[in-house]
């Protein structure tokens, strides 16, 4: 299986604005990531279905509000919900299955496995995946929660994440934890990693490295307390050694840049991590040539990001302003 994003901005990353997004956003992200190529998407409710009722976790929008929202964007996305154990009931399973969810994450903390039997054996019979999320996975060792993997898999289960949900973890952890995982089940192992020891990036890159096929992220960070991956930070990681080549890294900037941040501004949320400064370090250019790099896009009406990774492939060292002019030719016409 090659090296795939879910992206939790509309579920883990409504925790920035309360418990759920509003419609407006929740349609401008599901467009945004479909348009980019970015296709496994969990949403609605941060806490999951049912938590509204069940809990009375208010978002802006109920369940049904969420399902009725994202059902012209279903058969072009992998699109789902998160579901606590603690939760679960029948119902909800069913209502995700009649509106055209393609998964549901049933998330429990290690030793709490068995509360998800149940609801993994009722998403498979309606036809969904199942994926699983380990909450709190450090609470117990790798060898534990290989064993709670094994007896998940054999309950039906098709995809399982070790979440890192407090940030806790180092690079060394997550290596030790993914690749129990993976050696214990033959089904995709996922990595949730939060930023607050600002590790997220690199722990990621050890899940990765030791096996993990499938990373969680959010735009701009967004997630509870430190927030996670950002989801193009993982974009942009993952394409300079040689993944997730199939996404749009520059469309992904832009629409961040153009739509998305402007909107989160007016929720008084900004990114650690501009796109700009993105693009610096994944072309390896120098901020001090920032605004020549700027200036000679907006003369020669290119796209700024692809012309500083264009002419850094050929000088990182001291890129002049005629070798940009020159570049800017050829960032046109390609």
């Amino acid at each position: 299986m090659r090296l795939q994003l879910l992206d939790c901005t509309l579920r883990d990353g409504a925790n920035v604005v309360g418990k759920g997004f509003p419609a407006d956003i929740t349609k401008m992200v599901i467009e945004g990531l479909l348009e980019n190529n970015i296709k496994v998407i969990e949403y609605g409710n941060a806490s999951g279905i049912g938590a509204y009722e069940v809990s009375n976790m208010i978002a802006p929008l109920n369940d049904q509000e969420y399902l009725d929202l994202a059902k012209p964007y279903a058969d072009q996305a992998e699109l789902g919900m998160f579901l606590n154990a603690a939760r679960y009931r029948e119902k909800y399973v069913g209502q995700a299955a009649d509106n055209g969810m393609k998964f549901l994450r049933v998330g429990a903390e290690p030793g709490m496995y068995g509360q998800a039997l149940a609801p993994i054996k009722e998403i498979k019979k309606r036809g969904m995946k199942a994926r699983y999320s380990l909450m709190k996975a450090y609470l117990a060792s790798p060898q534990k929660l290989s064993e709670e993997a094994r007896l998940l898999q054999d309950c039906g289960l098709d995809e399982i994440t070790i979440m890192d949900s407090a940030g806790t973890m180092m690079p060394d952890d997550v290596a030790e934890y993914t690749s129990a995982l993976v050696s214990a089940v033959e089904i995709p192992v996922g990595f949730h990693g939060h930023n607050n020891l600002g590790m997220s990036s690199a722990n990621a890159i050890a899940a990765y490295r030791h096996g993990a096929r499938v990373l969680d992220c959010g735009l701009m960070g967004m997630a509870r307390s430190a927030g996670n991956l950002a989801t193009e930070n993982a974009v942009v990681l993952m394409q300079k050694i040689g993944e997730l080549e199939e996404i749009d890294m520059f469309g992904l900037l832009d629409f961040i840049d153009q739509e998305l941040a402007p909107k989160m501004a007016e929720h008084n949320y900004y990114a650690p991590v501009k796109p700009m400064d993105l693009i610096l370090g994944y072309s390896g250019a120098h901020s001090s040539y920032q605004k020549t790099f700027q200036r000679v896009a907006e003369e020669n009406q290119v796209h700024v990001y692809k012309l500083i990774s264009v002419v850094s492939k050929l000088n990182k060292r001291n890129p002049t302003a005629a070798q940009m002019e020159a570049i800017a030719d050829y960032v046109k016409g390609s």
